[in-house]
This record gives C-alpha cells, sequence and structure tokens, in this order.
C-alpha cells in the first residue's frame, strides 16, 4: 500500500465560490487496520492528509475501499490504531461534525420527496434554509423535481439528490464511496467541479471510483 504520485456554467462557479474558507486541517491515520470475518484486508496504515488533498483509494473488489471510507467516518471501527481530524478523535462529536459520507447504496427514503429527503440528510450535520436546498438540487439539474417522490426518480436521479449536498455541507473532509455511479458525463463533471472547489477552499476529499475521473492533482492510495 502507498500514496503516489472540467467547466460549466458560471452560475454554478457562483454558488460554489459562496462557501465560507475552510480552516486547514490534518485528517492523520495510523496504524489502521480492517479485518471481515477471518479476511484481513488492510494492516499498519498510516497516512496524513492535508487541506487541500484530494486521495482517490484503488483496489480490486473486496479490498477494503469501503470498509476504509466507513472507519473513516466513524461506521466502523478498526481493529487497531487511530484516526485525528487535528486534535479531536474519529467518535468525537467535533470530527463527526466535519465529515460529510456518501455511501455507494445511497441513503433516500423513497416514500419523501426529493426536498425531504435533501433536507433530512443535510439536517444530520447543519441546519439549512429551503430556498438553499432548492438551489442545490437545481445545479444537479433536478428542477422542477423538489417534490416529487424519489421512488419515481431515475438511478442517475436518485443519485443525484444525495450528491446536491456537496453544494451545502460545509464539512472540512468529504468521503465518497462511488460518488460517479449512475451519472451521465455532465452530472460527473459537475461533482468535480465541486470537488475542486471544496479542495481548493481548504478541504479534504477521500473518494472511490471504478470510473475514468479527470479530476487534476489527485493522489492515489492502493490497497
Amino acid at each position: 500500500m502507498g500514496k503516489k504520485h472540467w467547466n460549466t456554467h458560471k452560475t454554478l462557479r457562483n454558488t460554489l465560490n459562496h462557501k465560507p474558507q475552510q480552516i486547514v486541517s490534518l485528517l492523520t491515520l495510523n496504524n489502521i487496520s480492517c479485518q471481515k470475518g477471518y479476511n484481513l484486508l488492510f494492516d499498519n496504515l498510516s497516512l496524513i492528509i492535508n487541506s487541500g488533498d484530494i486521495l482517490r483509494i484503488t483496489g480490486t473488489n473486496g479490498s477494503g475501499k469501503t470498509s476504509l471510507l466507513k472507519i473513516l467516518a466513524g461506521l466502523n471501527t478498526s481493529e487497531t490504531g487511530t484516526i485525528y481530524l487535528d486534535d479531536y478523535a474519529v467518535k468525537s462529536e467535533e470530527y463527526q461534525q466535519e465529515i460529510f459520507y456518501l455511501g455507494h447504496l445511497g441513503s433516500l427514503v423513497y416514500e419523501l420527496s426529493c426536498l425531504e429527503n435533501l433536507k433530512y440528510l443535510m439536517a444530520l450535520s447543519q441546519s439549512v434554509d429551503e430556498p438553499t436546498l432548492i438551489n442545490a438540487l437545481a445545479h444537479l439539474g433536478l428542477q422542477g423535481y423538489e417534490h416529487e417522490y424519489c421512488f419515481k426518480l431515475s438511478a442517475g436521479q436518485k443519485r443525484r439528490v444525495i450528491l446536491a449536498g456537496l453544494f451545502i455541507s460545509n464539512a472540512k473532509v468529504w468521503l465518497l464511496d462511488e460518488p460517479f455511479t449512475a451519472l451521465d458525463s455532465q452530472g460527473i463533471k459537475i461533482v468535480e467541479l465541486c470537488i475542486q472547489q471544496h479542495r481548493q477552499q481548504g478541504g479534504i476529499c477521500l473518494f472511490t471510483t471504478h470510473q475514468d475521473s479527470a479530476l487534476k492533482n489527485q493522489k492515489i492510495l492502493a490497497l
């Protein structure tokens, strides 16, 4: 294991630029390991991820990519080692407030509307007014779908509802598991621009993907 080694509408850029400047932070992993049953997925994983870093996690199926993101999100526990964001441990409230986690299976309630789902998702970490939520959905191509029930949406539209949170989140660390799944090329470009803006503001992004990524300045962690 080791660490190595898009332009869209002006309104999109303006929306991203309104976010507050991020404070310089360090995400530190020390001697992290993960075991599933009798299988050791990875061990002795230590690295420091700086503000402005984009880290792409690669590996074969079952190598522990999703498990690592869940450990960093505090959803799973490492067998060994410690994880800190600055001086805050992974299970602390201060750490958790700075995490935006997007799982590859999503977390929509299909009986709720797009707007209701996004409001619930963001309420877990911050309070957001309705116009901001509607604006975020519009930037992912969901204008006019705010009150549509999610069970009526296509796979790509469902994914966009969750990804709209990226336009709102003030979290320092984004953990994105297969964020480009079910998106068309334009949707991918929009998300990539959002990640780049987050990086330029000092944020940290770790992501997995089985698709090609045109993200600049990305580093690679191979499991």
